[in-house]
């Protein structure tokens, strides 16, 4: 019992009999654990349904020009002050970092904090941050407003809260990090129309309520307000820092109109070349450079896909229909710094992001978007949840899920699967009599396997045996490729397998797909490899 109710305790209690007193007792302890409950996600909830019958009313922006016109790093030095981060005085294990607004984060979104005395919002003042030396007029910054703000925890040794954890900054964006890790791909609330010729929408999240956490407490709560012209929604992040840092992601949606495309547990990142695309332009000093470098998938009836990523010359669209999806991500596999070569960016702590719904999320499918991009600073590649069949508008749609952003990704695949470590695609070429190479025009991949768990003991007694090896191809096309060499052999290397492809395109206005996976008679022994030649392209 807190002292702030001890002294209304004391006066009841000489003037009521005893069994006023303990009624007034009980009511009295409630308190604070109604106070608690000063907002939930039943309050939320209830907020997004009601604006949903509203007419939507489209933000305006009050930046002034001087912050508009802000460089990317001209941006990065408004920092707030150290001083004035939200809890800098208080024993709670996370910090509250805000982000002013600048260069297209030019809306601003209304922040609360709820505590055991119930909901506060936060105030805007300008002279909380460092404008980097930038003399500003100060009536251009009145009641200017938040862009966004950022979680700061003891993630790494050292024990200090000041480790960045998670930034939720523009449109409906977020993003983590566990620990070891820097930033990577991103997530997002909701996709709507993304990649649809009508244009994509960008729902925003408007308001946020924190939880403050108590001393004890090794997570922290974030409820989200989401809005934009045909849709609201409630969000309730409960965010696990640690080794991976976990998030439970409880949501409710109501759609205003009728969407094309209804975008569910989206995530962006971007793919510039890798080992399965090499760059087409100047060499770079980076061999590989990306921020995920594949999209995969545990569908409903247990199999596993990995699909390598491209950085196409025009926009392609790859769908996977299943039903009850298990789990999804953009993953980020390449894990040797030799890979990168950067010692700025740090490409190989960039964390991978997997989904895993609750419940039985029905049919749909997986769809995977990637964009041409030229550089690096574009996120050029999304993945997300279609539902086959969306809500109808005024309708409550509930979707939760687990997030996990880890550099573990080795560990969800299927106890006993190989799982695909690298995707190479080159010129063809065939090896002449004079033990020369030549190229015949094809298309060549190489596709490296790990050792199944379950064909390994067989394996190390084939000779022994002299039975032949238990594993085996299964490959197949759509059709729109001759396949010139389709072979399995093992990689003495690693003690898995390597597949060798080289084929020749039929018609370069359709995109080839391929599959390939190693099975010993009906049995899947590895994930399935995926892949696509997009139209209109070679893959030389």
């Amino acid at each position: 019992m807190t002292e702030l109710f001890l002294p209304a305790l004391r006066a009841c209690a000489s003037r009521l009999s005893a069994a006023g007193l303990a009624l007034a007792c009980a009511l009295t302890a409630a308190a604070p654990a109604r106070a608690q409950q000063a907002f939930d996600f039943y309050d939320l909830s209830q907020r997004a349904k009601s604006m949903a019958g509203e007419s939507y009313k489209a933000p305006a922006s009050t930046l002034p020009k001087e912050l508009r016109d802000l460089k990317f790093a001209e941006y990065q030095q408004i920092q707030m002050r150290r001083e004035k981060y939200y809890w800098a005085g208080s024993k709670t294990p996370f910090q509250l970092v805000f982000n002013h607004q600048g260069m297209y984060f030019d809306l601003p979104v209304k922040v609360n904090v709820v505590d055991a005395e119930g909901v506060h919002p936060v105030k805007y003042d300008p002279a909380d941050f460092d404008f980097g030396g930038r003399k500003l007029d100060p009536k251009l910054l009145q009641d200017l407003g938040f862009a966004g703000f950022r979680l700061l925890y003891a993630l790494n040794d050292g024990g200090k809260r000041d480790d960045e954890l998670a930034s939720f900054l523009g449109a409906s964006y977020f993003r983590m990090v566990g620990k070891g890790q820097v930033y990577g791909a991103s997530a997002r609330g909701l996709a709507i129309d993304t990649a649809v010729p009508s244009g994509e929408e960008f729902p925003r999240f408007v308001e946020y309520w924190i939880q403050r956490p108590s001393s004890a407490d090794k997570h922290i709560v974030v409820f989200a307000l989401l809005d934009s012209r045909r849709v609201t929604g409630a969000y309730r992040f409960t965010i696990t820092p640690g080794e991976d840092t976990t998030v439970q992601v409880r949501s409710r949606i109501f759609l205003r109109e009728p969407v094309a495309k209804l975008g569910l547990a989206p995530m962006t990142s971007m793919f510039l070349y890798g080992t399965n695309q090499p760059p087409t332009g100047p060499v770079n000093f980076r061999p590989e450079l990306h921020d995920s470098d594949g999209l995969s998938f545990h569908a409903g009836n247990g199999e596993w896909l990995w699909r390598p990523l491209n950085n196409p010359k025009r926009l392609a669209t790859s769908s996977f229909s299943i039903e009850n999806p298990r789990g999804f991500g953009l993953m980020q596999r390449g894990r040797e710094f030799e890979r990168y070569e950067d010692i700025d960016d740090r490409y190989e702590l960039r964390p991978s992001l997997w989904i895993e719904p609750e419940g039985d999320w029905g049919k749909g499918r997986v769809e995977l978007v990637e964009i041409p991009t030229a550089d690096e600073t574009n996120d050029n590649i999304v993945a997300m949840w279609v539902p086959e069949t969306p809500p109808k508008p005024g309708e409550a749609f509930d979707v939760n899920y687990a997030m996990r952003w880890t550099r573990g990704d080795a560990k969800l695949i299927g106890p006993g699967l190989a799982r695909i470590e690298q995707t190479r695609r080159y010129a063809g070429e065939t090896k002449g009599a004079d033990m020369i190479r030549r190229p015949d025009g094809s298309t060549a991949f190489l596709i490296d396997f790990s050792a199944p768990a379950d064909a390994a003991a067989p394996a190390r007694k084939k000779a022994a045996s002299k039975q032949p090896d238990p594993v085996s191809l299964s490959f197949s096309t759509n059709g729109n490729a001759d396949v010139l060499e389709n072979s399995l052999r093992r990689n003495p290397a690693t003690g898995g397998w390597r597949v060798t492809l080289r084929i020749k395109v039929k018609d370069p206005t359709r995109a080839v797909e391929m599959r390939a996976a190693l099975v010993s008679g009906q049995t899947p022994l590895s994930e399935t490899w995926s892949y696509q030649v997009p139209a209109n392209e070679t893959a030389e």
